[in-house]
């Protein structure tokens, strides 16, 4: 329980890295929680409850998931072991545009506040998602680990750098966009028949927005490395993150696209929050640079 330093570095399992980074980097990760088939599963980065082929298989079998927001008890405890440790918290938690997780974390934090007046707790609202929140939390955790900054230092630089994180995912399963509400049934079926996979983004308020679209499976590519070109900061000299849903060639063609253009690509597996509502198939690029949802 917490490597380095004498506070918990927290996030949850929304930041969609490797079990093997987190323990590496000592990123302690809450699991998030879906229902499928009217059970509940925590998904935890190891994929311990369900695995991620698992998961994509049924959402491709039309078998639905469902994803809730950590509950209040499980903020409780999960916290109350580190404090009960003599450790801090920094918590950086999956979007408040996408999730009740935040205000319901600032509850459980001050309620355990009373308990134990001595212990400090900072949660900090990523305005996050998937490979986003992974590439905030592996630069995050990578300084926790090798530069050991004060807690207040450490939240000082997740402050500084969260707005800086650019999303772009791009859509194949369009089913998924329009069960969600999150376009017509109409431009569903016009979507389907001239092979249009839509191009969404998260903006300021950490909300995922549908901001256009690219034509045919190679254009894909080119449209996320074209937004990295335009909005990215002295991206030649960045790790960035390429996260997949279910799309593990995909993925390992846009590194190879990208891989001469920075410093270095890691891969990521997009998990069950956000592959329930984007579905099996979608590709995402995420990199440090000026957040504009325009295209």
């Amino acid at each position: 329980m917490s490597k380095y330093g004498s506070y918990a570095l927290i996030t949850d399992s929304t930041c969609d890295l490797s079990a093997d980074f987190a323990e590496k980097c000592g990123l302690e990760v809450m699991p998030m929680v879906f229902l499928m088939e009217e059970k509940v599963y925590n998904h935890y980065l190891d994929c311990r409850e369900m695995t991620l082929e698992i998961l994509y298989n049924n959402l491709k079998k039309g078998i639905m998931s469902q994803t809730t927001q950590i509950s209040y008890k499980s903020y409780l405890e999960y916290f109350e072991r580190f404090f009960k440790d003599g450790k801090d918290i920094l918590y950086v938690c999956f979007t408040s545009g996408l999730s009740g997780t935040y205000n319901t974390s600032q509850i459980a934090a001050r309620d355990l506040k009373e308990k134990y007046p001595d212990r400090k707790i900072k949660i900090i609202d990523s305005k996050c998602a998937s490979a986003g929140q992974g590439l905030l939390m592996y630069y995050t955790a990578n300084k926790y680990k090798d530069d050991k900054p004060d807690m207040d230092e450490l939240a000082d630089y997740v402050e500084s750098l969260k707005m800086n994180v650019c999303h772009w995912f791009v859509v194949d399963d369009i089913e998924h966009l329009k069960r969600g509400g999150r376009i017509s049934s109409v431009t569903a079926t016009f979507a389907k028949a001239l092979q249009i996979k839509p191009i969404l983004s998260l903006d300021n308020d950490g909300k995922l927005v549908n901001v256009g679209k690219v034509r045919g499976a190679n254009n894909v590519y080119d449209a996320l490395i074209k937004k990295m070109q335009r909005d990215g900061y002295d991206y030649k000299n960045q790790t960035v993150i390429v996260g997949h849903a279910d799309n593990i060639d995909g993925a390992k063609e846009l590194k190879k696209r990208i891989k001469g253009l920075v410093k270095d690509v890691e891969i990521c597996d997009i998990g069950p929050v956000i592959g329930t509502h984007v579905g099996s198939g979608m590709l995402a690029l995420a990199f440090t640079g000026e957040r504009n949802v325009n295209m």
